[in-house]
């Protein structure tokens, strides 16, 4: 298939620019991929779209303050971007500057010099005063995703988390997850809905286009996980009991398919994955999807339409920018069923 299968216009009005005043004040937006059918719909209803029985799968990741300000010794600025935090005092950052940075260069900032060893790739590794993790927790600035033009406030530093938001590692937010309340959380408790946990830290690369057209040429960003045994066992019990399990985001979809064996039974422990999961995919570990609408031409996007079938997600996409729904991390949900014959 290719990048462009995936494309789609949005108007530039529907992107979310800020949250809403309440979280679970979000619109949803039902897909059942099997039909195609839709049904416009509140966050709130979700209680009753959902079965007893059913078990629900966050990520617990918490978003650290992943923008920093630096200064090049010639003055220039230098934005750098944490990816991930590596072992000792080393990170793998992405930098933004005027001209091209060089290995061995000290930057200066607030908390102190950030040295560029090497280059992967696209990222630099650098070799930071203090551990990455508690660095940019002291110095760093929300990193909101680009497609939101406005300065980090306050606001952002409580609600680009969820209320799941536990093991710090994320450069952005699992934002399925951030239309959870404590109301909604008790009313899916109420209705006999379970919930577990697992850790998926995201990484800036879930915001990179995919940049070859076609798609078998892309290559997947590696993003850490970790699926406790407690969660494992849970979703064993769940599917003994012919209950479903729905993934809240795609960031939990990818671990828990990455953790799933042939059977399908989802394995404890923890890895990198740079599972690409495109339509075609015969999923093992999910029954059901709640996740944001996604950026055109997006791995995201691309996972979305692979279990609910790319011209069903599509039409459910124009049916959304048609009757105004808010798009990306601010943005409004889906709750989508999986297509025919996209189980393993």
């Amino acid at each position: 298939m290719r990048r462009s299968d995936f494309d789609y216009a949005l108007p530039a009005e529907l992107i979310a620019q800020t949250p809403l005043a309440r979280r679970s004040a979000s619109r949803l937006l039902l897909l059942d991929g099997a039909s195609g059918g839709l049904a416009d719909r509140e966050i709130t209803a979700l209680p009753e779209l959902l079965a007893p029985g059913d078990l629900l799968v966050f990520n617990d990741t918490r978003v650290l303050p992943a923008r920093l300000a630096a200064r090049r010794a010639s003055g220039g600025r230098v934005e750098i971007f944490l990816e991930r935090a590596l072992d000792g005092h080393a990170a793998l950052v992405q930098t933004r500057a005027s001209n091209p940075l060089r290995e061995g260069e000290v930057l200066g900032c607030e908390g102190g010099p950030v040295r560029l060893a090497r280059r992967h790739d696209d990222l630099w590794e650098v070799e930071l005063p203090e551990p990455a993790a508690a660095f940019f927790e002291r110095w760093g600035s929300v990193p909101l995703p680009p497609y939101i033009t406005r300065t980090p406030d306050a606001q952002d530093r409580e609600r680009y988390q969820s209320l799941f938001a536990r093991v710090p590692g994320a450069v952005a937010a699992p934002t399925a997850s951030l239309h959870f309340d404590v109301a909604l959380l008790a009313a899916l408790a109420a209705r006999g809905i379970a919930r577990a946990q697992l850790t998926l830290h995201v990484g800036a690369g879930t915001f990179h286009p995919v940049r070859s057209e076609l798609l078998e040429e892309h290559r997947m960003h590696a993003e850490w996980y970790e699926v406790p045994a407690v969660t494992a066992a849970a979703i064993a019990g769940v599917r003994a009991a012919g209950g479903r399990i729905v993934a809240v985001g795609t960031t939990v979809a990818r671990a828990l398919e990455a953790a799933a064996a042939e059977s399908g039974s989802v394995r404890a422990g923890h890895g990198e994955t740079r599972l690409f999961i495109t339509p075609g995919y015969g999923f093992r570990a999910i029954d059901g999807l709640l996740t944001n609408f996604h950026l055109p031409g997006s791995t995201l996007l691309m996972l979305v339409a692979a279990f609910a079938g790319r011209e069903a997600v599509l039409e459910a996409y124009q049916h959304a920018i048609a009757q105004r729904y808010r798009f990306f991390s601010y943005g409004d949900a889906m709750l989508v069923w999986p297509a025919a014959g996209v189980r393993a």
